[in-house]
């Protein structure tokens, strides 16, 4: 059965066969009280965030269902590298040079619309004079 993100949410309630953890476990056969699971397993997956993205974009809400697309991109990637390109877009942490290389990094990491988001933040710090100098 398709999803539809109009009326299927939440999804974790409506339509739980389409959420698993990042090693493919159904949100089914998770519990308190069952078998303990690694703390990793929690996190939401690419999937996941891609049908939150659609539940938002059908609600109206495209600025959330973008974030919530870039969010699935990134979530594959490790915490570390999450980190240093959130550190590299605080305001005059970064030269323009330094965030361009963050989106072709991105974009070899298959995340293309961070990569654009990340491109636009070098523009609008450049426009503010927020790059670092």
């Amino acid at each position: 059965m398709a999803f539809d993100p109009s009326s299927q949410y939440p999804i974790g309630l409506e339509r739980p066969d389409l959420i698993t953890t990042p090693s493919g476990i159904p949100l089914s056969e998770l519990s308190l009280d069952g078998e303990r699971i690694a703390a990793g397993e929690l996190r939401a997956t690419p999937q996941t965030l891609t049908l939150q993205a659609e539940v938002a974009a059908a609600a109206g809400r495209p600025q959330l269902s973008a974030g919530l697309r870039r969010a699935a991109e990134l979530a594959p990637l490790p915490d570390e590298t999450i980190l240093a390109i959130y550190t590299a877009l605080r305001p005059r942490r970064s030269s323009a040079a330094e965030l361009e290389a963050w989106a072709e990094r991105l974009e070899e990491l298959d995340a293309p619309l961070t990569a654009a988001f990340v491109r636009e933040a070098r523009s609008v710090y450049s426009e503010r004079g927020l790059l670092a100098g």
